[in-house]
Parts: structure tokens; C-alpha cells; sequence
């Protein structure tokens, strides 16, 4: 039968944890202990090994300046994020103020536009623009209820834009000078030629059956020659340009890539005649010598006999 070993492990671990705890409060008691001989021992012991133990306390301090500067990268990433959030909102404030100030610039090149006093007018809004291949027209939300009536002719902030074809309740329907279908009598200033804007779906719409278009130039204005009633007379149409193959088109005044606000002219038809008797004709002038009055047995022949 083995024998049994003996354990020293234990009896060991057992008086050096005493010693231990024994030290521990020697050290607690002469640190506490109020008196100059305890005061000298604790300032010598600290002058002796507390120098020395630099590169314990190394470790330490770079472990409180790394917390440190976490600490501090974590705030400056909090206001990055907080000062990102105010750029976005600033910008969208931006955005908002730069659409404002294009609205207003385009509403006060609206008032700044001289017309006839007789002229009123309604401005609208540019809902859609339905520009096909085959029509060019927008939709205002002015209708008849702000009494747009059909053919009054509309202009944004710099000229003429098109004419009304179609009212509704609350919206009407702008047909652009544009449109193949459009047709508009002018005035080519300085030379006083008069000639018809004809649309043809591109930006600059042709002059068609000009007078003289000898005396006709490029840059020469274009303006509403009034003629049959359809637009009021005088307004800005756009300048003469000459194209590649040698015709003379208009480079319209109206920005129609940027149609946001249109003024509705008010125009008044001019009066109809119903009876043409109750014009007075102008007095005819006769040319030449005056013709000797016929005799009065002449204007009255007597009646011939009757026969037997």
C-alpha cells in the first residue's frame, strides 16, 4: 500500500497570505498614525521609492490621455454630425431662397413691362406644359371664374407668349406663337413692314409674306401689328434673325424654357358693324371738267301717242 504525500502547498500559501495581511496592516497603521517620527518615515519612504516607479505609472497616464482623446474625438464627431444636419438644412433653405428670388425677379419683370393703360391684365400660374410634336401649348390655373375669356393674348416678364384656346372653370389653355397652327400679323420696326408669324414647332417661328423684305434686317424688332383683331397692337414680339437657309425667322423675347408665370391681357374686341348702310362713305372727288347739266325736256321725255 502507497503512502500518502504529504501537501506543503497548503500550509505554505497559508503563512505567506498572513504575512501578507500582517504587512498590509503595518503599513495601514503606520500610515495612519498621527506623529513626526510616522511623518519622517512616510516622507522617506516616498522620496525613496515613489521616483522610481515613473515607468509603472507611464502606462497609466497614456492610457488617461488615449481615454482622453476618445472622449474628445467622440464630441468633435457629434458636432461634425450636428453641424452636416444644419448644412442640409441650410442648403434646402438655400434652394428655397434662390427659387423665391427667381419668382420674384420674374413677377417684377412682369409689372415692368409698359402696356397700353387701357390694358388689364390677370396673371397665372404655368401648371403643365404638354409640348408635343404636333402642339405647343401650356396650362394657367386662371379660368373663367377670374373672367379669361378665349383669344386674349398672354406674355410673361419680357414678351408675347401665345393667345388663350381654351377656358375652363378654374384653368384655360395657352397656345404657344410656337404652334404650327398659330398665326400672328406683325410689325417690323424700324421699316414699318408688315408681315405674318407663322409657327412651325421650333423656338424661332418664320415670317411669312413680308412686304419689302429687301428692307427688312437682322435685329430689326418685331411687335403685334394689331391687324384683324386678334392681339392688341405694340406688343414686344421678339427680334428678326436670319437662318441658315436664308429665311427670316424671329428669335422670340418670351423665355419659353422657362414658362412659370403668364399675364393674361384683357383685350377688348373691336366694335362690329352691323349696318353697313349707316357708315358714312367718304365724298368722291370727280376727275376732270365738270359735265354740262342735261335739259329738263331731256331728264322728262313726254310719253309717245297712242296708236290708232
Amino acid at each position: 500500500m502507497a503512502r500518502a504525500s504529504h501537501d506543503f502547498a497548503t500550509p505554505v500559501r497559508r503563512v505567506l497570505v498572513a504575512l501578507l495581511v500582517l504587512i498590509l496592516l503595518g503599513l495601514f497603521l503606520v500610515w495612519r498614525i498621527d506623529s513626526p517620527r510616522a511623518e519622517q518615515l512616510r516622507a522617506a519612504f516616498i522620496d525613496r521609492f515613489v521616483p522610481s516607479f515613473e515607468w509603472a505609472l507611464l502606462p497609466a497616464a497614456k492610457l488617461s490621455t488615449m481615454v482622453e482623446g476618445f472622449q474628445s474625438y467622440s464630441r468633435l464627431y457629434e458636432q461634425n454630425q450636428e453641424l452636416r444636419r444644419e448644412l442640409q438644412k441650410m442648403s434646402a433653405w438655400k434652394e428655397a431662397a434662390v427659387q423665391l428670388e427667381q419668382e420674384n425677379a420674374k413677377l417684377l419683370a412682369q409689372n415692368n413691362v409698359r402696356l397700353d393703360p387701357a390694358l388689364t391684365s390677370v396673371s397665372g400660374v404655368v401648371l403643365t406644359d404638354s409640348g408635343t410634336a404636333f402642339r405647343q401649348s401650356v396650362l394657367l390655373n386662371v379660368g373663367a371664374r377670374d373672367g379669361v375669356l378665349d383669344g386674349w393674348a398672354t406674355m410673361d416678364g419680357l414678351g408675347l407668349v401665345g393667345r388663350i384656346s381654351g377656358v375652363g372653370q378654374r384653368t384655360s389653355r395657352v397656345m404657344l406663337l410656337t404652334d404650327p397652327s398659330s398665326r400672328l400679323p406683325v410689325r417690323i420696326l424700324p421699316s414699318g413692314q408688315h408681315a405674318l408669324l407663322a409657327g412651325d414647332n421650333t423656338q424661332f417661328p418664320v415670317l411669312d409674306f413680308i412686304e419689302r423684305p429687301e428692307d427688312v434686317r437682322p435685329g430689326d424688332r418685331v411687335i403685334s401689328s394689331g391687324d384683324g383683331g386678334v392681339f392688341p397692337a405694340g406688343l414686344v414680339v421678339g427680334q428678326v434673325a436670319q437662318a441658315s437657309d436664308g429665311r427670316l425667322r424671329v428669335r422670340m423675347a418670351a423665355d419659353y424654357g422657362r414658362l412659370e408665370f403668364l399675364r393674361v391681357l384683357r383685350s377688348h374686341p373691336s366694335e362690329a358693324i352691323s349696318d353697313q348702310a349707316s357708315v358714312i362713305a367718304p365724298p368722291q372727288q370727280q376727275i376732270g371738267p365738270q359735265l354740262p347739266a342735261a335739259p329738263a325736256a331731256a331728264a322728262n321725255p313726254a310719253p309717245p301717242a297712242p296708236r290708232p
